[in-house]
């Protein structure tokens, strides 16, 4: 693939070449603003993504199976972008194709440092997991991840870091992860999360007070209704 990437009539380096291309017409704010946010911005709004999608589920009425099968597959999120990331070490070391400002030269380089190879993009994988992880468990925040997703791998190839099939196969390679795992995922976390959702200290972190439907932190309707009447019935 090291050599696929090295000729320049391969559509693979061409495309690289013209979204790289617009870092040097970009003003100097812009590139500054696309290195943070390629390098751990998204990353950054990711994790806050899968958080505010957890805040909500754990606050909307469900009974606890459905609680704590909800909260599984958003803890497999973060869990499927790890896994993504270890399955990339042994391929990385077998393709090791390195990156593309050491074979081609004109390139706008936004980030220095980065010695290690190119096939397949971490970032990329990363936030591909997480994002089709999250779309399992929710379709609207998952949207939003893969959108985030995809503008990650924009970023790195704009920032010079990484051939446009680097990203693809990290695009790949988290998506397969996230998804061919899921089922077994949840069929492991789900019991977990059940587990903490009955105890006493961490119950919140699945579901929230009012969320627990027919519990005795439930607010059942007319509850307060019969009181009342209790109550008079007791100063009569």
């Amino acid at each position: 693939m090291a050599g696929l990437a090295a000729s320049g009539s391969n559509p693979d380096v061409d495309l690289l070449y013209d979204i790289n291309g617009l870092a040097k017409d970009a003003p100097h704010w812009l590139d500054r603003t696309v290195e943070f946010v390629g390098e751990y911005g998204l990353l950054l709004a990711m994790v806050l993504l899968v958080v505010w999608c957890w805040w909500t589920v754990r606050r909307r009425p469900a009974s606890a199976d459905e609680a704590a099968s909800s909260v599984a597959a958003l803890v497999w999120a973060p869990l499927a972008a790890g896994l993504a990331v270890l399955v990339n070490v042994p391929i990385r070391g077998f393709v090791e194709r390195p990156r593309p400002f050491l074979d081609h030269q004109g390139l706008e380089v936004l980030v220095s440092g980065k010695t290690d190879y190119s096939f397949v993009s971490d970032h990329a994988t990363i936030t591909m997991a997480m994002g089709v992880a999250l779309f399992v468990a929710n379709r609207k925040f998952g949207l939003v991840g893969i959108g985030l997703g995809l503008l990650e791998g924009f970023c790195r190839v704009y920032m010079g870091v990484h051939y446009p099939t680097d990203v693809v196969g990290g695009f790949a390679l988290g998506t397969a992860v996230a998804l061919l795992l899921s089922p077994v995922a949840s069929m492991l976390l789900t019991p977990v999360m059940k587990a903490v959702d009955g105890s006493a200290w961490a119950g919140w972190a699945v579901r929230g007070r009012s969320a627990r439907v027919g519990g005795r932190d439930a607010v059942v309707p007319g509850a307060r209704v019969e009181a009342s009447v209790e109550e008079r019935d007791l100063a009569a």
